[in-house]
Protein backbone atom coordinates (compact mmCIF):
# COMPACT_ATOMS: atom_id res chain seq x y z
CA UNK A 1 0.00 0.00 0.00
CA UNK A 2 3.31 2.17 0.87
CA UNK A 3 4.58 1.72 -2.51
CA UNK A 4 1.35 2.35 -4.07
CA UNK A 5 0.99 5.70 -2.37
CA UNK A 6 4.39 6.46 -3.40
CA UNK A 7 3.55 5.67 -6.84
CA UNK A 8 0.76 7.92 -7.07
CA UNK A 9 2.71 10.83 -5.16
CA UNK A 10 5.08 10.69 -7.59
CA UNK A 11 3.04 10.13 -10.43
CA UNK A 12 1.05 13.41 -9.54
CA UNK A 13 4.19 15.68 -8.87
CA UNK A 14 5.59 14.56 -12.28
CA UNK A 15 2.07 15.48 -13.66
CA UNK A 16 2.61 18.74 -11.55
CA UNK A 17 5.76 19.93 -12.67
CA UNK A 18 5.01 19.08 -16.45
CA UNK A 19 2.43 21.69 -16.25
CA UNK A 20 4.97 24.31 -14.38
CA UNK A 21 7.03 23.69 -17.02
CA UNK A 22 4.97 25.31 -19.78
CA UNK A 23 6.41 28.59 -20.89
CA UNK A 24 5.70 31.15 -23.00
CA UNK A 25 7.60 34.35 -24.74
CA UNK A 26 6.51 37.37 -25.62
CA UNK A 27 8.12 39.28 -28.05
CA UNK A 28 7.14 42.95 -29.09
CA UNK A 29 8.68 46.26 -31.06
CA UNK A 30 9.21 49.76 -29.17
CA UNK A 31 12.63 51.18 -27.90
CA UNK A 32 11.96 51.44 -23.83
CA UNK A 33 10.88 54.87 -23.74
CA UNK A 34 7.37 54.37 -24.27
CA UNK A 35 5.19 53.72 -21.05
CA UNK A 36 2.41 51.86 -23.27
CA UNK A 37 4.59 48.59 -23.01
CA UNK A 38 5.48 47.81 -19.54
CA UNK A 39 1.62 47.73 -19.08
CA UNK A 40 1.66 44.71 -21.67
CA UNK A 41 4.34 43.32 -19.78
CA UNK A 42 2.60 43.08 -16.86
CA UNK A 43 -0.62 41.55 -18.31
CA UNK A 44 1.15 38.88 -19.63
CA UNK A 45 3.31 38.08 -15.97
CA UNK A 46 -0.37 38.30 -14.76
CA UNK A 47 -1.59 35.62 -17.04
CA UNK A 48 1.62 33.20 -16.70
CA UNK A 49 1.10 33.53 -12.81
CA UNK A 50 -2.66 32.99 -13.03
CA UNK A 51 -2.10 29.53 -15.21
CA UNK A 52 0.81 28.80 -13.36
CA UNK A 53 3.38 29.13 -16.17
CA UNK A 54 6.86 30.69 -17.13
CA UNK A 55 6.70 33.99 -18.61
CA UNK A 56 9.86 35.33 -20.84
CA UNK A 57 9.26 39.17 -22.14
CA UNK A 58 11.52 40.70 -25.30
CA UNK A 59 11.49 44.04 -26.30
CA UNK A 60 14.53 45.30 -28.64
CA UNK A 61 16.05 48.62 -27.81
CA UNK A 62 17.28 49.56 -30.92
CA UNK A 63 13.45 49.34 -32.85
CA UNK A 64 14.78 47.58 -35.51
CA UNK A 65 12.73 45.10 -37.26
CA UNK A 66 15.48 42.81 -38.02
CA UNK A 67 16.66 42.71 -34.71
CA UNK A 68 12.99 42.20 -33.79
CA UNK A 69 12.89 39.03 -36.35
CA UNK A 70 15.98 38.06 -34.91
CA UNK A 71 14.87 38.01 -31.89
CA UNK A 72 11.47 36.11 -33.00
CA UNK A 73 14.03 33.54 -34.35
CA UNK A 74 16.03 32.83 -31.17
CA UNK A 75 12.60 32.49 -29.18
CA UNK A 76 11.74 29.94 -31.00
CA UNK A 77 14.64 28.11 -31.19
CA UNK A 78 14.44 27.97 -27.45
CA UNK A 79 10.67 25.50 -27.98
CA UNK A 80 9.00 27.41 -26.02
CA UNK A 81 5.20 26.42 -25.56
CA UNK A 82 3.90 29.37 -27.76
CA UNK A 83 5.10 33.32 -28.26
CA UNK A 84 3.17 36.17 -28.29
CA UNK A 85 4.20 38.75 -30.82
CA UNK A 86 3.58 41.97 -31.99
CA UNK A 87 3.26 42.73 -35.64
CA UNK A 88 4.35 46.09 -36.91
CA UNK A 89 6.15 45.33 -39.97
CA UNK A 90 5.03 41.79 -41.70
CA UNK A 91 7.39 42.54 -44.66
CA UNK A 92 10.14 42.36 -41.99
CA UNK A 93 8.67 40.05 -39.32
CA UNK A 94 6.61 37.42 -41.43
CA UNK A 95 9.20 35.33 -42.17
CA UNK A 96 10.50 34.26 -38.52
CA UNK A 97 6.91 34.13 -37.51
CA UNK A 98 6.34 31.49 -40.29
CA UNK A 99 9.07 29.74 -39.24
CA UNK A 100 8.43 29.33 -36.05
CA UNK A 101 4.84 28.38 -36.77
CA UNK A 102 6.39 26.00 -38.98
CA UNK A 103 8.27 24.35 -36.04
CA UNK A 104 5.29 23.60 -33.89
CA UNK A 105 5.49 26.58 -32.29
CA UNK A 106 1.60 27.96 -31.55
CA UNK A 107 1.83 31.95 -32.27
CA UNK A 108 -0.78 34.81 -31.43
CA UNK A 109 0.10 38.04 -32.27
CA UNK A 110 -1.31 41.40 -30.54
CA UNK A 111 -1.23 44.71 -31.00
CA UNK A 112 -0.28 45.97 -34.28
CA UNK A 113 -0.80 43.04 -37.26
CA UNK A 114 -4.72 42.38 -37.10
CA UNK A 115 -4.91 42.17 -41.20
CA UNK A 116 -1.31 39.99 -41.81
CA UNK A 117 -2.15 37.79 -38.53
CA UNK A 118 -3.67 34.86 -40.21
CA UNK A 119 -1.02 35.20 -43.10
CA UNK A 120 1.67 34.55 -41.14
CA UNK A 121 0.69 31.76 -39.73
CA UNK A 122 -0.99 32.99 -35.91
CA UNK A 123 -3.76 31.12 -34.37
CA UNK A 124 -5.42 34.29 -33.59
CA UNK A 125 -4.89 38.21 -33.18
CA UNK A 126 -5.45 40.48 -29.62
CA UNK A 127 -5.99 44.37 -30.34
CA UNK A 128 -7.48 47.19 -31.27
CA UNK A 129 -8.77 47.07 -35.02
CA UNK A 130 -6.40 50.58 -35.66
CA UNK A 131 -8.23 52.03 -38.61
CA UNK A 132 -11.66 51.62 -37.11
CA UNK A 133 -9.70 53.72 -33.55
CA UNK A 134 -8.57 56.30 -36.19
CA UNK A 135 -11.89 56.66 -37.72
CA UNK A 136 -13.41 57.30 -34.44
CA UNK A 137 -11.03 59.62 -32.94
CA UNK A 138 -11.36 61.81 -36.37
CA UNK A 139 -15.18 61.58 -36.48
CA UNK A 140 -14.88 63.10 -32.48
CA UNK A 141 -12.64 65.99 -33.38
CA UNK A 142 -14.37 66.81 -36.88
CA UNK A 143 -17.84 67.12 -34.67
CA UNK A 144 -15.77 69.23 -31.91
CA UNK A 145 -14.61 71.27 -34.31
CA UNK A 146 -11.25 70.16 -36.18
CA UNK A 147 -10.52 71.24 -39.57
CA UNK A 148 -7.27 70.32 -40.30
CA UNK A 149 -4.80 68.66 -38.32
CA UNK A 150 -0.96 67.18 -38.03
CA UNK A 151 -0.62 63.71 -37.19
CA UNK A 152 2.75 62.68 -35.06
CA UNK A 153 3.63 59.38 -35.44
CA UNK A 154 6.63 57.94 -33.70
CA UNK A 155 7.34 54.99 -35.65
CA UNK A 156 6.96 55.34 -39.49
CA UNK A 157 7.26 51.89 -40.13
CA UNK A 158 4.35 50.67 -37.96
CA UNK A 159 1.26 50.22 -40.33
CA UNK A 160 -0.88 50.26 -36.62
CA UNK A 161 0.26 54.25 -35.89
CA UNK A 162 -0.21 54.72 -39.83
CA UNK A 163 -3.70 53.71 -39.83
CA UNK A 164 -4.66 55.55 -36.73
CA UNK A 165 -3.30 58.69 -39.02
CA UNK A 166 -5.11 57.58 -42.10
CA UNK A 167 -8.62 56.35 -40.15
CA UNK A 168 -8.44 60.06 -38.64
CA UNK A 169 -7.89 61.20 -42.14
CA UNK A 170 -10.93 60.34 -43.36
CA UNK A 171 -13.09 62.95 -41.47
CA UNK A 172 -10.00 65.62 -41.13
CA UNK A 173 -7.71 66.58 -43.68
CA UNK A 174 -4.40 65.17 -41.77
CA UNK A 175 -0.52 65.61 -42.56
CA UNK A 176 1.68 62.97 -41.27
CA UNK A 177 4.63 64.28 -38.71
CA UNK A 178 7.36 62.07 -37.81
CA UNK A 179 7.96 63.15 -34.05
CA UNK A 180 10.26 59.90 -32.99
CA UNK A 181 10.27 57.82 -30.29
CA UNK A 182 13.02 60.05 -28.31
CA UNK A 183 10.72 61.87 -25.41
CA UNK A 184 13.47 64.59 -25.35
CA UNK A 185 13.12 64.91 -28.92
CA UNK A 186 9.41 64.89 -29.41
CA UNK A 187 8.85 68.34 -28.24
CA UNK A 188 11.09 69.70 -30.66
CA UNK A 189 10.31 68.24 -33.25
CA UNK A 190 6.53 68.85 -32.56
CA UNK A 191 7.22 72.61 -32.59
CA UNK A 192 8.69 72.22 -36.38
CA UNK A 193 6.18 70.74 -37.81
CA UNK A 194 3.35 73.13 -35.55
CA UNK A 195 4.94 76.15 -37.02
CA UNK A 196 5.54 74.37 -40.60
CA UNK A 197 1.88 74.60 -40.29
CA UNK A 198 0.08 77.72 -39.11
CA UNK A 199 -3.23 76.58 -40.48
CA UNK A 200 -3.68 73.81 -38.44
CA UNK A 201 -6.51 73.30 -36.02
CA UNK A 202 -6.15 70.47 -34.84
CA UNK A 203 -3.53 67.64 -33.31
CA UNK A 204 -3.58 64.00 -32.84
CA UNK A 205 -0.91 62.21 -31.12
CA UNK A 206 -0.52 58.70 -31.34
CA UNK A 207 1.40 57.65 -28.27
CA UNK A 208 0.93 58.68 -24.86
CA UNK A 209 4.67 60.04 -24.52
CA UNK A 210 3.79 61.61 -28.14
CA UNK A 211 0.93 63.09 -26.41
CA UNK A 212 3.14 64.87 -23.75
CA UNK A 213 5.88 65.95 -25.79
CA UNK A 214 3.65 67.63 -28.85
CA UNK A 215 1.24 69.31 -25.38
CA UNK A 216 4.69 70.70 -23.98
CA UNK A 217 5.44 72.32 -27.58
CA UNK A 218 1.69 73.91 -28.19
CA UNK A 219 1.56 75.23 -24.67
CA UNK A 220 5.36 76.47 -25.63
CA UNK A 221 4.06 78.21 -28.79
CA UNK A 222 0.96 79.64 -27.03
CA UNK A 223 -1.08 77.84 -29.49
CA UNK A 224 -4.82 76.87 -29.55
CA UNK A 225 -5.89 73.47 -31.06
CA UNK A 226 -7.70 70.52 -30.32
CA UNK A 227 -5.62 67.85 -28.99
CA UNK A 228 -6.32 64.30 -29.10
CA UNK A 229 -4.23 61.14 -28.23
CA UNK A 230 -3.97 57.52 -28.31
CA UNK A 231 -3.53 55.29 -25.00
CA UNK A 232 -2.97 55.90 -21.49
CA UNK A 233 -0.53 57.26 -19.12
CA UNK A 234 -0.95 59.66 -15.70
CA UNK A 235 0.73 62.69 -17.75
CA UNK A 236 -2.40 62.00 -20.12
CA UNK A 237 -4.82 61.91 -17.91
CA UNK A 238 -3.46 64.95 -15.92
CA UNK A 239 -4.07 67.09 -19.60
CA UNK A 240 -6.99 65.58 -20.16
CA UNK A 241 -8.29 66.74 -16.42
CA UNK A 242 -6.93 70.50 -17.31
CA UNK A 243 -8.50 70.90 -20.48
CA UNK A 244 -5.37 70.46 -22.64
CA UNK A 245 -6.55 67.16 -24.09
CA UNK A 246 -9.77 66.34 -25.20
CA UNK A 247 -9.59 62.95 -24.77
CA UNK A 248 -7.23 59.95 -25.80
CA UNK A 249 -8.18 56.60 -27.39
CA UNK A 250 -7.67 53.55 -24.53
CA UNK A 251 -6.73 50.35 -26.83
CA UNK A 252 -6.59 48.27 -23.09
CA UNK A 253 -3.01 46.87 -23.80
CA UNK A 254 -3.37 45.22 -20.39
CA UNK A 255 -6.21 42.61 -22.35
CA UNK A 256 -3.09 42.52 -24.95
CA UNK A 257 -0.52 40.97 -22.69
CA UNK A 258 -3.30 38.90 -20.81
CA UNK A 259 -5.54 37.40 -22.95
CA UNK A 260 -3.00 36.22 -25.33
CA UNK A 261 -1.23 33.86 -23.05
CA UNK A 262 -4.56 32.52 -21.55
CA UNK A 263 -4.94 31.92 -25.16
CA UNK A 264 -2.09 29.82 -25.80
CA UNK A 265 -2.58 28.05 -22.45
CA UNK A 266 -5.91 27.12 -22.96
CA UNK A 267 -5.45 25.86 -27.02
CA UNK A 268 -2.04 23.87 -25.61
CA UNK A 269 -3.98 22.09 -22.99
CA UNK A 270 -7.90 21.94 -24.54
CA UNK A 271 -7.29 20.09 -27.32
CA UNK A 272 -6.81 23.53 -29.37
CA UNK A 273 -9.21 25.18 -27.50
CA UNK A 274 -9.94 28.23 -29.49
CA UNK A 275 -12.06 31.76 -29.08
CA UNK A 276 -14.30 31.92 -32.07
CA UNK A 277 -13.08 35.14 -34.10
CA UNK A 278 -9.72 37.34 -32.90
CA UNK A 279 -10.47 39.37 -29.73
CA UNK A 280 -10.83 43.25 -30.02
CA UNK A 281 -9.24 44.86 -27.26
CA UNK A 282 -10.45 48.61 -28.10
CA UNK A 283 -11.05 51.19 -29.39
CA UNK A 284 -12.61 52.87 -25.81
CA UNK A 285 -12.82 56.59 -25.30
CA UNK A 286 -11.63 57.92 -22.00
CA UNK A 287 -12.32 61.67 -21.56
CA UNK A 288 -13.20 63.82 -18.70
CA UNK A 289 -15.56 62.13 -17.81
CA UNK A 290 -14.15 59.09 -17.11
CA UNK A 291 -10.49 60.43 -16.63
CA UNK A 292 -10.16 60.70 -12.98
CA UNK A 293 -11.91 57.13 -12.52
CA UNK A 294 -9.36 56.11 -14.95
CA UNK A 295 -6.73 57.59 -13.37
CA UNK A 296 -5.50 55.05 -11.06
CA UNK A 297 -4.87 52.33 -13.48
CA UNK A 298 -3.25 54.00 -16.03
CA UNK A 299 0.25 53.53 -16.56
CA UNK A 300 -0.34 50.11 -14.40
CA UNK A 301 -3.76 48.48 -15.68
CA UNK A 302 -4.71 50.36 -18.33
Amino acid sequence: MKKLIFALTAAVTMVAGAAQAERYVMVTHGEGKDPFWPVVQKGGEDAARAVGADFEYIFNPSGDMGDMAKSITAAAATQPDGIVVSLPDPDALGGAIKAAVAAGIPVVTMNSGLESSKEVGALMHVGQPEFLAGQSAGARAKAEGATKALCFIQEAYNTALNDRCNGYGESVPTKLVDSSNDPATIPTRAAAGLQANPDIDAVLSVGPHVCVGVQQAIDELGMSVHHSCFDLSPPVMDMINAGKVQYTIDQQQRLQGYMPVIVLHLYNNGAGLLPGANIPSGPGFVDKSNASSVAALAGVDR
